[in-house]
């Protein structure tokens, strides 16, 4: 009966996506519709989309998980870097990139690129387009796949066909209802998840026996409470956490200023004078949710010592092996415990339809219509992008066929080639005058190529290399702009101009 419940609590939340979707299908009357919704979001929506798409399904599975395994410094870490960094990208690119993107008219990052240094062949966009088909068609997948992992382990449904039942959910109603239709239901589902979180984290605390248990449980395993050590399950003792490993982690924050779906949040807002309220509302959430995700880890933990959780082998599971103890309560509490799961899907769903969006941009928009020079306005542009879209989930679909493939290992490579290809562009597009479109180029494709070599050719070395990659690729990006840019000649004097202009 418990499953039945949570089986009906997800397929009314999915039923409530494909409605969203179908209301907005009406209202994309151009590419500039569906791509970025006329620009007509308000404050609230821009804020809870933008999280909702950045947080994925890591938030209430990695999240927890490696809190449950081994205490709070990796986890807190991590949650510190992409709370600064949430925080710094809302204060210093929202703002700007809203008013250069809608006097450039430019509705793609991709576009921006092109438009704001004067790259009339489109060069700059049509390369942008490659580096986000490149890495965000395998984060698509890895999204499909955790959803269908999510629905096969729940009920027990053959991974194929539950995975394709997703990956069918989030197409259906990001093709129909486009940038609108996507923002709307990542605001639901970030409500979903915030329900979720709070659930879970009561509940956990009065099986575990209080949060005077909960602490007891935590002092008593050595470094588990530390932010400098870190505690080692297999051996029941702790490990040092040095500063290069902190310092790998915080840089997860750099990750922010090159993430695709979350600047075209910033370009679609109503006014940006609204942007004050949306940063304030986005700050808040991301740095209340990771601390109760990372909380409910802890508690999971003295659950499993209290007996009223098993020990997980999988520590990913923590927030779906408690959903289903809450359903053993009653008819309420399946429905409850169905709430929550749908706020795993959620999370994943909220990433996968912003990818889905970006990505099927780079091929349509800027691939086909600006580097082609295709007739693709109107209507007919809303066709192609549709079409567009359909074809990328196939392709995505395709990759997350294996259930044994590996879903979160990509999204930590995916965030690292987006924060070093994109991030140092968009900081030098909007912050140096003197930057121009072959830096831009350069800094794109280094910063692109040295994730690939730093992941697979140095970090393998060990020791001081072994940092996570975003962090050397964003400084090589970096050092490619302002190097290429110096040696080659200054941007025309129309690009200055306009640089003064909406900089002032």
């Amino acid at each position: 009966m418990a499953q039945v419940l949570i089986m009906l609590a997800i397929v009314v939340y999915l039923l409530g996506m494909l409605w969203i979707g179908v209301v907005y299908s009406k209202k994309n009357e151009s590419v500039d519709d569906f791509y970025l919704g006329g620009r007509k979001l308000g404050p609230f929506v821009t804020a809870m989309s933008a999280e909702a798409s950045d947080m994925s399904s890591w938030l209430l599975m990695g999240l927890p998980g490696v809190a449950y395994l081994t205490g709070l410094a990796e986890a807190s870490w991590t949650a510190i870097g992409l709370a600064i960094g949430t925080y710094l990208n809302w204060l210093i690119v929202a703002r700007r990139i809203r008013r250069y993107s809608h006097r450039l008219d430019a509705i793609t990052v991709p576009q921006f690129f092109s438009k704001r240094w004067g790259d009339d062949r489109s060069l700059l966009s049509a390369i942008a387009a490659v580096v986000i088909i490149v890495f965000f068609i395998p984060y698509l997948a890895s999204g499909f796949s955790a959803c269908g992992k999510l629905f096969a382990s729940l009920f027990g449904i053959n991974y194929l066909t539950a995975m394709l039942i997703s990956a069918a959910v989030i197409v259906i109603y990001t093709v129909m209802g486009g940038f609108l239709a996507a923002s709307f239901t990542d605001l639901v589902q970030s409500i979903i998840m915030t329900i979720a979180l709070v659930v879970v984290l009561g509940f956990g605390v009065t099986q575990a026996g209080g949060m005077d248990a909960v602490l007891d449980n935590a002092k008593s395993m050595a470094g588990y409470l530390s932010l400098s050590n870190i505690y080692d399950p297999s051996t029941g003792g702790s490990n040092p956490y040095s500063l290069l490993t902190i310092c790998s982690l915080l840089a997860w924050g750099l990750g922010y200023f090159g993430m695709p779906h979350i600047l075209l949040r910033f370009m679609a807002i109503e006014e940006e004078q609204k942007l004050k309220l949306s940063r304030r509302v986005a700050t808040v959430w991301v740095v209340i949710s990771m601390t109760v995700a990372i909380i409910i880890g802890v508690v999971g933990n003295a659950m499993t010592k209290a007996g009223t959780l098993e020990s997980l082998a999988d520590a990913e599971t923590i927030v779906v092996r408690i959903s289903t103890l809450i359903s053993q309560y009653g008819v309420l509490a399946a429905l409850i415990a169905g709430v929550i799961l749908a706020g795993i899907l959620a999370a994943t769903m909220s990433t996968a339809d912003s990818q889905l969006l970006a990505a099927s941009s780079s091929v349509s928009q800027n691939l086909g219509a600006e580097f082609l020079g295709l007739n693709l306005s109107g209507k007919k542009g809303v066709t192609v992008a549709r079409s567009t879209m359909v074809v990328i989930s196939l392709i995505a679909a395709f990759l997350a066929r294996d259930p044994n493939s590996s879903v979160f290992r990509v999204v930590s490579f995916a965030w690292a080639g987006f924060g070093a290809a994109f991030g140092p562009t968009i900081l030098f597009a909007l912050f140096w005058k003197r930057s121009n479109k072959y830096g831009a180029l350069a800094g794109m494709v280094v910063g692109g190529m040295m994730v690939f070599v730093w992941k697979y050719l140095i970090t393998p070395m060990g020791g001081a290399l072994a940092i996570y990659e975003l962090l050397p690729a964003f400084l090589c990006a970096s050092a490619a702009i302002i190097v290429v840019s110096l040696i080659t000649p200054a941007p025309r004097q129309e690009v200055l101009d306009a640089f003064d202009s909406y900089n002032k």
